[in-house]
């Protein structure tokens, strides 16, 4: 796990990123690629933001056009700007011949995110998408208790991402949340859904879904449901994963951010389910920051390394399945 999440020593690290946006995510892009000594430029059109930009950090360069940025020849950019400009912004940074990482969703349709995987393979150009809790330490570790069998066969996955806003108007919850356990299911499973069923309710804005609950059948009869809400009472992000032979359950939501494993099951004997009720034990993992991670792998892939998680055909299956799920909770 060390190697995968090298960090780069800020003094050592000559990359240097351009970030494409500096909302209130792009900041944090910003002052992390900072920290890891590897911030060259920013893209914002806002005044206000980009005079903050350069009050923050007076050493980069900034610009208020992507054009001028990609001209100036960084060695990788980040998007994070609204996501109708993924697609675009992507696209004409890979054209130019530099390696790029695209906030989720990496476009709106699959025809241009599938353009933009066929554009960095034919580059051969890394092409990262945001999925942030793919460099999660505790999703790395359940990753690594499944693939040694501590859980049996994988049965079963569920997520609830539930909390009292942030309500959006221009995107459902769906769109904004889901996502995220997305593409943690996939990473966990290793395979995209092959069966996908949503139902969803909206409340506050007309044909904006507050509300969604999403079943998805894998092969190999693996199951999982979504269920994701910003008209809740309380915050709660739970992972819970059922195996054959046990149990694991990951509470980000909580300070402590409890990762644990359950010695529980129910076997067949002669012919009647028979309740395992073994040991509950909290599982250890190493503590550091997903998007400093993320980034980090980001640079290291600049180095020649095409990303394995996180990549353009990851980004492609996530967007794939949204729509599909779209098309049941607009119909």
């Amino acid at each position: 796990m060390q190697t995968f999440f090298r960090v780069y020593d800020k003094l050592s690290s000559k990359k240097k990123i351009c970030v494409v946006g500096a909302g209130q995510w792009g900041l944090n892009h910003i002052r992390t690629l900072d920290e890891l000594g590897a911030l060259g430029g920013v893209v914002e059109i806002d005044s206000e933001r980009i005079e903050i930009v350069q009050t923050a950090y007076p050493e980069i360069q900034t610009f208020t056009s992507v054009e001028d940025a990609i001209a100036a020849g960084f060695d990788g950019y980040t998007v994070v700007t609204s996501p109708t400009a993924h697609y675009t912004i992507g696209k004409a940074i890979l054209e130019a011949g530099y390696p790029v990482l695209i906030e989720k969703p990496m476009a709106l349709e699959i025809e241009h995110a599938e353009e933009l995987v066929e554009l960095s393979e034919s580059k051969n150009l890394p092409l990262m998408v945001g999925h942030l809790l793919l460099f999660h330490p505790a999703i790395r570790k359940i990753k690594e208790l499944i693939s040694k069998g501590r859980i049996g066969q994988l049965q079963y996955l569920y997520s609830n991402r539930l909390n009292l806003g942030q309500v959006r108007t221009e995107e459902n919850v769906l769109w904004s949340l889901a996502p995220h356990d997305l593409s943690v299911f996939e990473y966990l499973v290793d395979k995209p859904p092959i069966e996908v069923a949503t139902h969803g309710a909206s409340f506050i804005t007309s044909g904006i879904h507050d509300t969604t609950i999403t079943i998805l059948k894998y092969p190999e009869n693996v199951m999982g449901h979504i269920f994701v809400n910003w008209l809740h009472p309380f915050k709660e992000h739970r992972l819970v994963i059922v195996g054959s032979e046990g149990m694991i359950t990951f509470v980000d939501s909580e300070v402590e951010k409890p990762l644990k494993l359950y010695d529980k099951t129910v076997n067949l004997k002669n012919g009647f389910p028979e309740k395992i009720d073994g040991t509950v034990k909290e599982i250890k993992y190493n503590i550091s920051l997903p998007l400093t991670n993320e980034l980090s792998y980001f640079l290291k892939c600049i180095d020649g390394v095409q990303p394995e998680i996180a990549c353009g055909q990851n980004g492609l299956d996530i967007l794939k399945t949204l729509k599909r799920a779209s098309v049941q909770i607009e119909s």
